[in-house]
């Protein structure tokens, strides 16, 4: 069997671990194999450049964040996109899975490698997706590798800035990845004992919110906030979306730093922000991560031998499944604003700005 596997997107703790459980799965249990490893995502296989893959390659690298095949982004809006003569980058990649005589492409990834995924999966290549993102915004499945530990890393984050907070009777807002979506802050931020949580999928009311705070800065010595990338007020949530991206090209910073000078500005009351950034994304893996990653690579290897195509591995209630690619590509995993867990913060006094 001849595989072709590659790590697409952004970097996140995981997928070494995930390249090394799927490799021993094939290496021990399916014989004759052959696996390509391209380099730099799916720019590897646009360009056929790529090594083919040892067990000595895999061999100590559970514990090494990145990835040995290295990354990089590849907008799934110009795949299909036509310049002049020359073949679209989907077009190239189907050309080459084939000249390539590849049984199988896996793909470690997160939604938009997911999208182009799929695209592969219709053109008729035999494709299966993993799924990767400190995001946690797949479709379809309860975790995705890497949430865990990008959670451990920001909730150390948070619980570091409230020293400090309490230190100097302040404000703190603290921002959080997560693109789109608010799992990531959500959990750190509950994990950590932030004051504040504010999430894209619940708009926050900047009154409400300069109110709270000098509530609690009148009962404490300081006040944090977990802030979402992508959070926004009610009144930015009640635009269009090109509307949205008019408005917020009039403003300098991120999301914490124009919340920052705000509630400054509002309260009195002395306020900081700090952006997490990158770091919740690089470094080694937590024991859990780990585990998932090796299970999830190891299951992946599995349904290449069994022939399952055009599929992406899921977790569900504790196990490991699959969802059909072309059903999940392009949906979002969004935090139910009237969810359980959110719900349970509210009753326990977290504020969210709403």
């Amino acid at each position: 069997m001849r595989i072709g596997i590659l790590t697409s997107g952004g970097d996140c703790p995981g997928l070494n671990a995930v390249l090394r459980g799927f490799c021993k799965y094939c290496f021990n249990k399916m014989g004759d194999v052959e696996i390509l490893g391209f380099k730099e995502g799916y720019a590897g296989l646009m360009n056929r450049d790529y090594v083919q893959l040892t067990p000595a390659d895999v061999e100590g690298i559970l514990d090494f964040g990145g990835t040995i095949l290295g990354t990089s982004r590849q907008p799934y809006k110009l795949m299909t996109v036509k310049e002049g003569d020359a073949p679209t980058k989907l077009q190239q990649m189907v050309e080459n899975y084939k000249k390539l005589k590849l049984d199988v492409l896996v793909t470690l990834g997160g939604a938009g490698t997911h999208k182009t995924a799929s695209l592969l999966s219709v053109e008729g290549c035999n494709v299966i997706g993993l799924p990767k993102t400190i995001d946690n915004d797949i479709y379809g499945t309860d975790v995705t590798f890497g949430f865990h530990t990008a959670v451990e890393i920001a909730s150390d984050a948070i619980k570091r800035i409230r020293t400090t907070a309490d230190s100097h009777r302040r404000v703190f807002f603290v921002e959080v990845m997560g693109n789109k979506v608010g799992w990531l802050t959500l959990y750190a931020g509950l994990s950590s004992g932030a004051d504040v949580i504010l999430i894209p999928e619940i708009p926050y009311d900047e009154e409400k919110l300069a109110k709270f705070i000098k509530d609690r800065m009148g009962a404490s010595r300081s006040v944090v906030i977990a802030v979402a990338e992508g959070a926004m007020s009610k009144f930015e949530a009640s635009m269009s979306k090109k509307e949205r991206r008019e408005y917020s090209a009039g403003f300098t910073g991120t999301a914490a730093e124009r919340l920052c000078a705000a509630m400054s500005q509002k309260t009195g009351i002395q306020c900081r922000s700090t952006v997490l950034g990158h770091i919740q994304r690089g470094g080694d893996p937590c024991a859990y991560d780990k585990f998932i990653s090796t299970e999830i690579g190891a299951f992946g290897a599995h349904l290449a031998e069994v022939g399952r195509f055009g599929v992406t591995v899921c977790v569900r209630g504790g196990r490991l499944g699959y969802n059909i690619l072309t059903d999940i590509a392009g949906r979002t995993k969004r935090v139910p604003a009237d969810g359980q867990l959110v719900l349970l913060c509210k009753d326990m006094g977290i504020n969210f700005g709403d």
